[in-house]
């Protein structure tokens, strides 16, 4: 069908406003794309960690701060750790702490300690809500902590342990840890570590004959419980335990002895006191059979006319009589 003069004149100039208007929506998204992600594309170009617009424009539709996520990588990268924008950006929606990673790894290897970028990032998600951080961890590792056994908000101020002798030793210590990275994740807190270290102050203690052994030497004492192994299982090491003062309580042998003469001079008053009761119980008794003696006495004597009248009326007194007489 043949096109009229009118619309084959009318179709260039649509066509012309068409792609006109196509190419100004196209120059506004890439001026947009520009305003939102030109700097940040120019920084990271030039920072010698470039990234893609493609993955700028996936990590704003997933919500993720392209800024937070490209410095952190630059930073990264900078610093010898080749992380990607795709494990920067997974971390952070995992709830992770992006920046403390990196800050984290950097200085684990200043200090020559290894620790990956996966172990990092599990680090800071077991220490989230704890008030400590992944770089605490790492800087714990290299200028180890002192842990003040018993701990300054705890309810007691020392920790108090009774020798053979009964005399009670009150006790301070203090305990040098640094953190054990490789086992940071599901291992053993602090709280552990106070708990442990005053079993074995009480224990080691204990096993002394005499409070003087004990503070003659207190370093038997640290190192005997430093001994046992006690940081097991847990997120430090412990390099020393220091007993930091030590004082001499009350006589605790003495004051259970004298508790324990007291009770069974008790038990003896009670026992004594059982005796008595039965005696006095036994002595009435008697005198209860005694009366009865003497009313069964009574009454045998009160019979004892009867009987005798009825031996005159048989005749029977006056026969014993005459046979009384008669061998006289």
């Amino acid at each position: 069908m043949p096109v009229s003069p009118n619309f084959a004149a009318i179709l260039p100039g649509r066509l012309d406003t068409v792609a006109l208007l196509l190419g100004g929506i196209l120059l506004l998204v890439a001026l947009i794309i520009v305003i939102s992600f030109g700097m940040i594309y120019i920084r990271a170009l030039f920072s010698g960690a470039p990234v893609t617009i493609t993955e700028l424009i996936a990590l704003r539709l997933r919500g993720i701060p392209a800024g937070l996520i490209v410095d952190g990588r630059i930073t990264a990268v900078k610093s010898g750790m080749p992380v990607t924008i795709d494990e920067l950006s997974t971390h952070f929606l995992a709830g992770g702490d992006v920046q403390m990673v990196i800050l984290a790894l950097i200085a684990a290897k200043k200090a020559a300690i290894h620790l990956n970028f996966d172990r990092a990032c599990a680090i800071d998600l077991a220490t989230k809500g704890t008030g400590k951080s992944v770089l605490e961890a790492v800087k714990t590792s290299v200028n180890p902590m002192v842990i003040d056994c018993p701990p300054p908000n705890s309810r007691r101020s020392t920790i108090d342990a009774v020798a053979k002798d009964g005399i009670v030793i009150r006790a301070k210590a203090r305990v040098t840890v640094r953190s054990n990275l490789d086992r940071f994740v599901g291992g053993a807190t602090e709280e552990t570590i106070v708990a442990r270290v005053g079993e074995g102050i009480i224990s080691s203690i204990g096993s002394a004959d005499s409070y003087k052994d004990v503070l003659e030497n207190p370093a038997r004492i640290s190192k005997a419980v430093l001994d046992k192994a006690l940081d097991s299982s847990t997120a430090y090491e412990i390099l020393s335990i220091d007993i930091a003062d030590m004082d001499v309580g009350g006589n605790v042998g003495a004051k259970l002895q004298a508790e324990q003469a007291e009770a069974n001079k008790l038990i003896a008053q009670a026992e004594a006191e059982v005796r008595r009761a039965a005696a006095v119980a036994t002595e009435q008794e008697m005198m209860a059979r005694v009366a009865e003696m003497r009313a069964l006495l009574v009454e045998a004597e009160a019979g004892i006319p009867s009987a005798m009248a009825e031996a005159f009326r048989k005749g029977q007194l006056g026969n014993l009589s005459g046979h009384q007489s008669k061998v006289g």
